[in-house]
């Protein structure tokens, strides 16, 4: 049984998706009935794992000191034996989701997408991995982003072999172009990318793959150059090669998530969320109790086209991350941040609204109202949730920006139990719109997504 309270006699929420592990939680709720579902994402991975009743895939989490070197070796002669089948991809599509073309897909960046389907009684059911009828041979990042205005989806993958970056571009009606090759000096791993009107943004930085350093330092296999500087490329979106790519250098850092981008006459704009030092054990293994030197603020980035020099601005206190906007706004200028303020890794205390258009106020330790900070949801002592949606009241860029819900899962554990909140985006209030308690817990996760109606009535044709 799931409890619906504060949303009035015949509410209606198409339906918020949160991926935890490597299963998708789904709510909906339509004439005053909610609908609670949890699947799993049916990879080719899973289905194996599934046959063999364990583990056999290498994580990346494995791939640290001479334990690393072991599991590559073992890896590889499970797939020269034919034990394990790579022929579908080895990825788990447990990080992020988007909808394009008709299609939902769950994504991971090591990997292909996957299309799920959303059934008329609420239930998923993964279709496949999608190739884009053979065109796509590379991996394709939890990332992409969807031009609100053009329809198109612009993506990348990265790889430890050359190129190691491949941008690509895909029509409206889910048509993929040539790949576009970036030229780097290195394998790096690239989590998140922009976009804007005219640009795509690629982030080079120091997080570097270096098998060797993983055995000889007993490092993990990505590793963390302090001594090198962050490289940000603006490329023209529609360009057929890198030619044309513009190379900007800030003080080295790392970078999860981007909030968004845009032009401002002779500058690209992106805000983001600027990690130093990132410790790629921190997002391994357990999660720990609380985050140590976990400097992950709130930066505006400038990089002017005409100069060539590039500006920063740090914008908030730490600990702020899953950064998200009105997303009819993607690709341009917008006022409005949503952030999470973390305690740990992957739990969440509270939820932030930032306005561009304030001044931050220098010298805060934490995150608190004031200055750029127009408003905070603290989610109370041993309560944590998720990302944070942000869902318009209506579609477009007619009405107020912020004008809207947040919707992100909960879990309490002094009561062991889970919900879905909805709070009022535009005035941040403590009271929720709505509270979802759900019949079981759902655990604690990276990446949420909200379905439209529109949207469900098309991917169920």
């Amino acid at each position: 049984m799931v409890n619906l309270s504060g949303l009035g006699p015949t509410p209606s929420l198409p339906l918020l998706l949160h991926i935890t592990g490597i299963m998708i939680h789904g709510m909906r709720i339509k004439d005053g009935k909610a609908t609670y579902v949890s699947r799993y994402v049916r990879t080719s991975r899973l289905k194996q794992e599934e046959f063999f009743g364990g583990a056999k895939f290498m994580k990346v989490g494995d791939l640290k000191g001479l334990f690393g070197l072991l599991m590559v070796n073992i890896q590889k002669l499970r797939e020269k034996a034919k034990v394990l089948d790579l022929s579908y991809g080895n990825g788990t599509a447990n990080t992020a989701l988007i909808y394009h073309h008709g299609k939902l897909l769950a994504l991971q960046e090591a990997d292909k997408p996957y299309v799920l389907k959303v059934l008329e009684d609420g239930d998923l059911q993964t279709l496949g991995m999608l190739d884009y009828d053979k065109r796509l041979a590379h991996s394709f990042t939890a990332h992409p982003k969807v031009d609100p205005v053009t329809g198109e989806m612009f993506t990348f993958g990265y790889s430890h072999m050359p190129p190691y970056i491949t941008y690509r571009v895909i029509s409206k009606d889910g048509f993929m172009h040539e790949p576009v090759p970036i030229t780097i000096s290195e394998p790096i791993l690239m989590h998140d990318f922009a976009i804007t009107e005219n640009y795509a943004i690629f982030l080079d930085l120091p997080l570097y793959f270096r098998p060797k350093e993983m055995v000889k330092e007993k490092k993990l296999i990505f590793s963390f150059d302090a001594s090198k500087k962050a490289r940000f490329g603006v490329l023209p979106r529609y360009a057929k090669d890198d030619l044309l790519i513009r190379w900007f250098e800030l003080p080295n850092c790392f970078i999860f998530h981007n909030a968004n981008a845009w032009e401002e006459e002779d500058e690209i704009v992106l805000i983001t969320c600027r990690l130093e030092n990132p410790d790629l054990d921190m997002v391994n293994g357990e999660v720990k109790e609380k985050l140590e030197n976990f400097s992950n603020e709130l930066y505006e980035m400038r990089f002017n086209t005409k100069s060539g020099l590039a500006s920063q601005k740090k914008l908030s206190a730490s600990a702020v991350d899953f950064p998200r906007v009105n997303e009819y706004y993607t690709g341009r200028k917008q006022r409005y941040v949503y952030g999470t303020i973390l305690d740990s890794i992957a739990k969440v205390t509270g939820i932030v609204k930032f306005d561009l258009h304030a001044e931050s106020e220098a010298g805060k330790a934490k995150i608190e109202v004031g200055g750029n900070v127009q408003g905070l949801f603290d989610l109370g002592p041993g309560r944590f949730g998720s990302e944070a949606i942000f869902v318009p009241r209506e579609s477009g860029t007619t009405s107020e920006e912020d004008d809207g819900y947040l919707i992100f899962f909960v879990h309490d554990e002094n009561t062991g139990k889970s919900s879905v909140n909805v709070i009022d985006a535009k005035t941040m209030s403590a009271d929720p719109v709505a509270v979802v308690e759900l019949p079981h817990r759902v655990p604690y996760g990276f990446h949420a997504f909200f379905v439209t109606e529109e949207q469900l009535q098309e991917q169920a044709k």
